[in-house]
C-alpha cells in the first residue's frame, strides 16, 4: 500500500469538495442549481487581452521556457503598475516575481522561510491556502488568530504571539470582504518589524472595491514585507494562472529560489498579455474595463444585501472583493444544506476556519436574474 506523507495526512478532509460532490448529484438529479459558492469571476475575459494572446500565440519565442522569476518585460510591467496605481517605486530585478497565480506565491513562499515546526499566524477565519497549502504541507505549525465581526475581521495585533516565522493577512477580505484602515496596516508593519515576523499580505482583490474605496498597497507604508496580487480576479483571469509578488528583497529572493526549483515560469503568450492588461492603467483611477465589471459585481451586492434583509437576514454592504459574509443565525453546514435542497449553493462559513461558524458565503458570480431567483428560492423555504 502506498502511504501518503505524514504532512499529507494531517491535510483535514476538502470540505469544498465534498460540497462539490453533494451538487453533482443534485444536477444528476436534474435541479437547476444556482452557484453561489466558487469565487470564480463569470464575466469574461476582456477582449484586448484575448486578443492579444492570440497575437502572442503566432510567436514561435512565446513558445518557449521562461524563466521562473517572469520575464522582464513583465516585471518592469508590474513595477510600472504599482507606480501608477500606488505611487510605491518598486525595482524590478530585486522586489518583483512572477507567480503561476498568487495562489501558488503564497503556498511557495512558507517553503522558503518556515523551518519544521515553526508557527505561521493564520487568521480564522481566511483563505485555507494560508494555513493548510504553506504552514502545514511545509511541515510548520499553522496558530489559528481567530477574528470577528465586531472587530472588523482584523487580528487584534496586541495579542498576537511574538514568536512567530510569518504572520499571512488579506485585505480586501476573503471570505467576510473586510478592509482595513491605513492605520491598521502602519502598525501592521511596525508589529512584524518589533516581532521579527515575516508581514505576507494577499492583496488579490486591491481592484474589487466599492463606494468610493480605494484599497491600498501595504507597500504604500513601508517595503519590510511581501504582497501578493493576482490577475484573476481583477481581469477575469482564473483560468490563466498568473501573478505576482512584490516587496522585500530578501523575501522576493527567498521565493525565487523556491521558484527556481519548482516551476519554469508562466507561459510568455501569457505575460505579454498580462503586460498588455497592466497598460490599460493610466493613472491610479480604474480603467473602465475593470470599472465596468466592478459595476456590475456592485449592483449585484445591492440586489442580494437588500433582498436578504428582506427576508429577515442582516447583511452588510462590503466595500472590497465579490463575496457577502453572512450571519445566518444558524448551523452553517446546515444552513448551507437547506440552501442545497433548494438549488442554491452556499459556503459554509467553517470551511474557512471555526470562526466562520454561524455565516455562510456567497461568491456574486451569477447574474442578477439568478440573484432574484436564489432570494425568491429563499423567500419560500425560510
Amino acid at each position: 500500500m502506498y502511504e501518503f506523507a505524514d504532512r499529507l495526512k494531517n491535510i483535514p478532509p476538502y470540505l469544498f469538495a465534498e460540497i462539490e460532490e453533494k451538487v453533482s448529484k443534485k444536477k444528476a438529479e436534474g435541479i437547476d442549481i444556482i452557484d453561489f459558492g466558487i469565487g470564480d469571476p463569470d464575466l469574461p475575459t476582456p477582449k484586448l487581452i484575448t486578443d492579444e494572446i492570440k497575437k502572442q500565440l503566432d510567436d514561435p519565442q512565446n513558445h518557449q521556457y521562461s524563466t521562473s522569476a517572469g520575464e522582464r518585460e513583465t516585471r518592469v510591467a508590474v513595477a510600472d503598475w504599482y507606480k501608477t496605481r500606488f505611487g510605491v517605486d518598486v525595482d524590478p530585478d530585486k522586489e518583483v516575481v512572477i507567480l503561476l497565480g498568487s495562489k501558488e506565491g503564497l503556498a511557495n513562499f512558507a517553503r522558503a522561510f518556515a523551518n519544521p515546526g515553526d508557527k505561521v499566524l493564520c487568521p480564522d477565519p481566511a483563505y485555507p491556502v494560508y494555513s493548510l497549502g504553506a504552514a502545514m504541507l511545509c511541515d510548520a505549525q499553522p496558530e489559528y488568530v481567530k477574528t470577528y465581526a465586531e472587530d472588523g475581521f482584523l487580528p487584534k495585533l496586541d495579542s498576537l504571539p511574538q514568536d512567530a516565522k510569518m504572520l499571512y493577512v488579506n485585505f480586501p477580505n476573503n471570505p467576510t470582504g473586510a478592509t482595513a484602515p491605513e492605520s491598521y496596516l502602519k502598525d501592521l508593519l511596525k508589529w512584524g518589524a518589533d516581532t521579527n515576523t515575516i508581514v505576507c499580505y494577499d492583496n488579490a482583490y486591491s481592484e474589487m472595491t466599492y463606494d468610493d474605496y480605494i484599497a491600498p498597497s501595504i507597500l504604500e507604508f513601508g517595503k519590510d514585507a511581501i504582497e501578493f496580487g493576482s490577475f484573476s480576479k481583477t481581469f477575469n483571469m482564473t483560468g490563466y494562472r498568473i501573478g505576482y509578488a512584490v516587496g522585500n528583497e530578501r523575501l522576493i529572493a527567498g521565493l525565487k529560489k523556491v521558484k527556481s526549483q519548482t516551476d519554469s515560469g508562466a507561459p510568455k503568450f501569457l505575460q505579454k498579455a498580462a503586460v498588455t492588461a497592466l497598460k490599460t492603467y493610466t493613472s491610479s483611477k480604474r480603467p473602465s474595463i475593470v470599472q465596468d465589471c466592478v459595476d456590475i459585481y456592485c449592483e449585484r451586492r445591492n440586489i442580494f444585501v437588500d433582498g436578504l434583509n428582506e427576508l429577515g437576514i442582516k447583511a452588510k454592504k462590503p466595500k472590497g472583493t465579490f463575496y457577502l459574509f453572512v450571519d445566518v443565525q444558524s448551523d452553517s453546514l446546515e444552513f448551507a444544506e437547506k440552501m442545497l435542497n433548494a438549488g442554491i449553493v452556499v459556503t459554509p462559513g467553517t470551511g474557512y476556519g471555526e470562526a466562520g461558524q454561524g455565516f455562510v458565503r456567497i461568491a456574486l458570480t451569477q447574474s442578477k436574474d439568478r440573484i432574484s431567483e436564489a432570494l425568491e428560492r429563499m423567500r419560500k423555504i425560510l
